[in-house]
């Protein structure tokens, strides 16, 4: 297929409309067969759930053109799982993670002109995303929803090479113990809005939210998981119930361990200890890894050896390997890859 006469390799991070999108609706206890359309407006009544509750959850995936011509997306059944876990939690009916990448892979395909090139340092962006759409007015779970999946095509993360972030202590508070943050909703999404403007306004680049019991434990940013490496070069990422398994997370730690035969845990990081690391970085679907040079708590900077000019060494072969299995240049574990046929 003729790709769009795009100027792939100075695209943003940001939404251009394609062609096709996917869409299915849950109506009488049981979801349609879905279609693919090019309407790209959602009409719903005034009083919809998803409008008067929050009642959405959603993913992020990107699909790529690799190194030998084929497009793909990455570990798209784990994403399937974590919706299917959001939205048991928000008491939105799950809509099966093999009919969800079974539509993630037909709306990829519909779109394959919207695809970039490798090589151009762009990719597809992928967002299925679920919500209450009949009319709710008190507060209980919506009886009819829609499921839909659209793509836009995306810059790289980074214009003009990565740059470490600098990263504050929030004394904003991302999720409770018991509440939502394990899962991706977009009511996650809203309450860290104004922190990370208000954090853009101090010269911040994010934000760090802290554990809201205690104050003392490391989470994560607004978007994406920490990740850090000891002196010795031990990967070590935060574990709490109350943070999003984040997919490119769990990726990371299994390179490290089989490809990179680096030591890799997961435990409670306490803010007291950050100054013991040797490396941090920021982990998700849009940059892979997005190194920190420093982190500032309340006017006491922690600044990482790694410094603030350039990625650190680990968080690099972090960062090369993942990518290279993403593009196909370093062959993938079994599963990894979902091919667009």
């Amino acid at each position: 297929m003729e790709k769009k006469n795009i100027d792939w390799s100075n695209l943003g991070f940001g939404y251009i409309q394609t062609d096709f999108r996917f869409v299915s609706n849950y109506v009488n206890g049981a979801w349609d067969e879905g279609v693919l359309t090019e309407d790209a407006n959602v009409v719903i009544n005034e009083c919809a759930g998803v409008l008067q509750y929050a009642q959405t959850v959603f993913e992020g995936m990107k699909a790529y053109t690799t190194a030998d011509g084929r497009i793909v997306t990455f570990r798209p059944d784990l994403n399937g799982e974590r919706m299917e876990q959001s939205a048991r939690r928000l008491e939105m009916p799950v809509f099966p993670k093999e009919k969800f990448v079974e539509a993630v892979l037909k709306t990829i395909k519909a779109n394959e002109a919207y695809v970039p090139p490798y090589g151009s340092g762009a990719t597809l962006y992928v967002r299925p995303y679920m919500f209450g759409s009949n009319p709710v007015i008190g507060v209980k779970p919506a009886d009819e929803y829609q499921f839909r999946v659209f793509t836009t095509p995306v810059g790289p993360y980074f214009k003009g090479g990565v740059k470490p972030l600098t990263i504050r202590v929030s004394d904003f508070d991302r999720a409770a113990p018991r509440g939502t943050g394990h899962i991706k909703a977009g009511l996650n999404y809203a309450m860290s809005l104004h922190a990370i403007v208000d954090a853009h306004k101090q010269g911040y680049d994010e934000n760090m939210y802290l554990d809201a019991g205690t104050r003392t434990k490391v989470e994560e940013t607004g978007g994406a998981n920490f990740l850090f490496v000891t002196k010795e070069g031990k990967v070590v990422t935060p574990k709490s119930g109350s943070i999003l398994p984040s997919i490119t997370r769990r990726s990371l730690v299994q390179v490290a361990k089989e490809y990179l035969g680096l030591e890799a845990e997961e435990r409670e990081i306490y803010l007291e200890e950050l100054a013991d690391f040797a490396e941090c970085g920021l982990c998700g679907t849009a940059a892979v890894i997005s190194p920190v040079g420093k982190i500032v708590d309340h006017g006491k900077e922690i600044c990482f050896p790694s410094g603030m000019t350039e990625m650190g060494p680990v968080t690099k072969k972090l960062y090369d390997t993942l990518t290279g299995i993403q593009m196909g240049t370093i062959k993938a574990p079994e599963g990894w890859i979902a091919e667009v046929k």
